[in-house]
């Protein structure tokens, strides 16, 4: 199933893709090659390699995965994180150490650095039996979310528009909503898209993990959730995360 661009979404609050899908993870069974949606692993570059450091120490952020840009063009959003001691950057979205890159023909952020030709960083990981780190690879598969809880997204996010005060007065939400999907609108822990420009387009977002067992990878976002933004021209990309 897929996403397709509304063409009437304005800000990160608007639902710039529908319908809203669920991502799930499905591990690979051989490295991935093509231009598809993808947790760790490598990058499946399609205008060359441009691996982003950071700012200030040059090391090599950690790619935490690819995401198909819904459309008619083959286009990807590339993520990519500093992680230090188990901690992800994302809360400042434009400070260099948490980089989208977008290719085809995208724009690189004025806030990002690239790494010399050759550069190559860590992977997302999991946890192994000995605690240590073991490079993972999922595939991300879209599939409908139940009408109920497509529901209960949206009636999630009214309420937030009511609190951010842009719609009318609604019920307390209650009961679950989804945890990961691409397209619809957010469901911001604390009802705004903190650091994120208006005219940032929201596409997808994911629930950290990592402690049980058999989760498929380690991110940490205080118990939160990211979320990955594009330009209007699907050709720049922002991400956040943010906790309740």
């Amino acid at each position: 199933m897929i996403s397709e661009p509304t063409g009437r979404a304005t800000g990160p609050y608007d639902a710039a893709f529908l319908p809203r899908v669920r991502m799930s993870f499905r591990a690979a069974r051989e490295p991935v090659t093509e231009p598809v949606s993808k947790f760790g692993g490598q990058p499946v570059w399609l205008d060359g390699p441009a691996w982003p450091v950071h700012p200030r120490s040059g090391e090599p952020l950690v790619f935490i995965g690819q995401f198909r840009v819904p459309g008619d063009d083959v286009r990807l959003a590339y993520l990519f994180l500093h992680e230090e001691g188990m901690d992800m950057a994302g809360t400042a979205p434009e400070d260099g150490e948490a980089v989208v890159l977008v290719q085809p023909g995208g724009r690189t952020p004025s806030f990002a650095s690239v790494g010399a030709p050759g550069t190559r960083g860590r992977t997302l990981w999991r946890w192994g039996p000995d605690e240590e780190e073991v490079p993972v690879e999922w595939l991300t598969d879209l599939t409908p979310i139940p009408p109920e809880l497509d529901e209960a997204a949206n009636q999630a996010a009214a309420f937030a528009r009511y609190l951010r005060g842009e719609g009318p007065d609604v019920e307390v939400p209650d009961g679950q909503w989804p945890e990961d999907f691409l397209g619809g609108e957010a469901l911001y822990p604390n009802h705004q898209a903190f650091g994120i420009d208006p005219g940032w387009l929201f596409l997808c977002q994911f629930q950290d993990r990592g402690e049980a067992e058999d989760d498929p990878f380690f991110l940490n976002f205080g118990y939160g959730s990211g979320f990955l933004f594009l330009s209007s021209d699907h050709l720049e990309g922002r991400f956040m995360w943010d906790c309740s």
